[in-house]
């Protein structure tokens, strides 16, 4: 025997030394195990710490304004002499407005994502996904004044009567700002569809429209209501369109052709004032903004159930 066949023969008879002790190789995947677990625990923290620091400042101005005066008052007038801090205005604006922007955006959105998984050559999918991504980066302020000089403009050539400053027209652009989110989103879910699906439709004489509205969407339902919560959750936060076209009124109204505030807009009128720190207004920032994040946990809440009620369906 050769000194060089000794060595496999040794790892043959005896295959325990590949898994043997090796204290550095311990320590550096203890390391990295650490590294990914601080990684993790840093979003977290950043969440936990939001929300205690929201609930703090809250409930400093929960003891000079009484919480049910807070949800059932409908009136909001914190800068004038004469105080009202009902939120419901703030709360009407912010739903108006995501109304609208969603009836825009999840029909065209998903219209999109159908067209691009189901009937988009390579070279169709290559141009138009890359232009709604760019879509999406463009800046807020930038939509702002485009609802402000551009929309409500053209919505009023056909209501005449529609002010300068309304929620239809801000509505409309997130609407235009969130198609990026949702058609994205859900084009990569039914992406994820499984070939062999399409291929069992189209064996049983289904067209392609067919396959893809009773077989397609159904089996990426959960991807498509996650791009449905993703794109409320955007439409919730949006701040500068809202804050430029609107009108910055507290407004009790359902009516989208009323100017209004959304509770976004709020804050950023409120934090760029020069009130004391400590005051109530001040602290009225931090009881709105813990009303938009239950808000949208509640949303989120329920695209999670809706996910998991579909996931185990299909």
């Amino acid at each position: 025997m050769t000194p060089n066949s000794a060595a496999p023969a040794a790892a043959v008879t005896n295959p325990g030394n590949r898994f043997a002790h090796r204290p550095l190789r311990h320590v550096s995947e203890r390391l990295i195990e650490g590294v990914l677990f601080l990684a993790a625990f840093s979003a977290v923290a950043v969440t936990v710490a939001i929300v205690f620091i929201l609930v703090a400042e809250s409930a400093a101005f929960f003891e000079h304004v009484p919480l049910i005066d807070f949800l059932t008052d409908t009136q909001w007038t914190i800068m004038f002499s004469e105080k009202h801090y009902g939120v419901a205005p703030l709360l009407a604006g912010t739903l108006v407005t995501t109304t609208v922007g969603l009836l825009l955006a999840v029909p065209v959105g998903t219209i999109t994502a159908i067209y691009l998984s189901e009937f988009a050559g390579p070279r169709t999918r290559e141009i138009v996904k890359p232009v709604l991504e760019l879509l999406a980066g463009i800046p807020t302020v930038v939509f702002g004044y485009f609802a402000l000089v551009m929309v409500t403009p053209a919505l009023q050539y056909f209501m005449p009567d529609l002010p300068g400053f309304n929620m239809l027209g801000p509505g409309l652009v997130i609407g235009i700002m969130i198609i990026p989110y949702i058609s994205s989103v859900a084009e990569d879910a039914m992406r994820a569809v499984p070939l062999h699906m399409r291929e069992g439709s189209y064996a049983m004489g289904a067209t392609r429209l067919q396959t893809a509205l009773r077989v397609v969407v159904p089996a990426a339902t959960s991807g498509i209501v996650a791009a449905y919560i993703l794109g409320i959750s955007r439409a919730i936060g949006e701040t500068m369109v809202v804050a430029v076209a609107a009108g910055q009124q507290p407004n009790f109204t359902w009516d989208p052709r009323e100017p209004g505030a959304t509770i976004t807009a709020f804050i950023v009128q409120v934090a760029l004032g020069d009130l004391p720190h400590g005051s109530i207004e001040y602290q009225s920032i931090f009881a709105v903004g813990l009303v938009l994040v239950l808000m949208t946990l509640f949303f989120n809440v329920l695209g999670h159930l809706a996910r998991k009620r579909y996931r185990e369906a299909y």
